[in-house]
């Protein structure tokens, strides 16, 4: 069922930023979705963030973190231990609103992630994550 709620573009960058860094650091020191408190925070990350939709993806990506990285593992071209933790949370967010959030178009969720790679990654990281979530995005989306 598609998402007719009104958003703010800025908001929703804004979220996913906060998500980057919130996976990151849950990926860097495996704590729960608790330790990620300050992320929720009216004065962190989220101060000028959509706080339900970083919420709905954060939740979304720890629940489903096997089947996401099986999702992209097939179209790595190395193995899964040499992907950054930077990369890996690009791709399981990515990955997770290219199935789970319908509503957005794939266009926008592939380059919202590979300009975040652009911001924190290693520097060819985003061409890596376009790729990979592209690859994604049409399986996922062949039929839309």
């Amino acid at each position: 069922m598609p998402n007719t709620e009104k958003f703010s573009p800025k908001q929703r960058r804004q979220s996913r930023r906060a998500l980057l860094q919130a996976l990151y650091q849950w990926d860097l020191a495996r704590t729960g979705e608790a330790d990620l408190h300050q992320f929720m925070t009216e004065e962190g990350s989220l101060a000028k963030a959509d706080k339900k939709y970083f919420t709905q993806c954060l939740q979304g990506v720890l629940r489903s973190v096997q089947d996401l990285d099986r999702t992209y593992e097939p179209y790595l071209d190395r193995s899964f231990d040499d992907i950054t933790p930077v990369e890996r949370a690009c791709l399981r967010a990515g990955s997770f609103e290219l199935l789970e959030r319908e509503d957005v178009p794939a266009t926008v969720i592939i380059n919202e992630w590979v300009e975040l790679a652009k911001l924190f990654g290693a520097q060819d990281s985003f061409r890596y994550i376009n790729a990979v979530l592209d690859a994604v995005a049409r399986s996922a989306r062949e039929t839309s």
